[in-house]
């Protein structure tokens, strides 16, 4: 016959055993929707004016889109922004072709996604490119 002492201790160890996979479970999940959520996606309109690989630990490829304000005030110059974007290591054929772009000078649509957090390895911004369409 089990006493209560050890019918107390058995149900704890349970209790604690389900706290600990809930915490786990929900760590996961959590990371999971942070790591590959997305929270906006767009295009942006500009000149490539850089791409580079940066970082000490993590390398990560770094870009800069020149976004000119067009039709802001009659007859003066176009208000320029820069924008920052992060690119997916990974993804080769894109670094090449935003590298040709930005010697070229050439305007481009630059197709983005806004991911929910930031990660050492991945880039300094929360904004990565997934494509880029040449303009004529």
């Amino acid at each position: 016959m089990e006493t209560f002492g050890e019918k107390v201790k058995r149900t704890t160890k349970k209790v604690i055993r389900a706290i600990i996979i809930l915490v786990i479970l929900g760590g996961v999940i959590t990371f999971s929707f942070l790591y590959w959520g997305t929270y906006e996606d767009g295009v942006m309109a500009g000149k490539i004016l850089r791409i580079s690989e940066k970082g000490v630990m993590f390398k990560t490829y770094e870009g800069k889109i020149n976004l000119e304000t067009f039709g802001a005030l009659k007859g003066t110059s176009p208000i320029a922004e820069s924008f920052d974007f992060s690119v997916e290591k990974s993804d080769k054929d894109l670094i090449q072709e935003l590298q040709a772009v930005a010697l070229s000078g050439e305007r481009v649509n630059l197709y983005f996604v806004k991911r929910y957090a930031l990660f050492p390895w991945r880039g300094d911004t929360k904004y990565f490119a997934t494509r880029i369409e040449r303009l004529k």
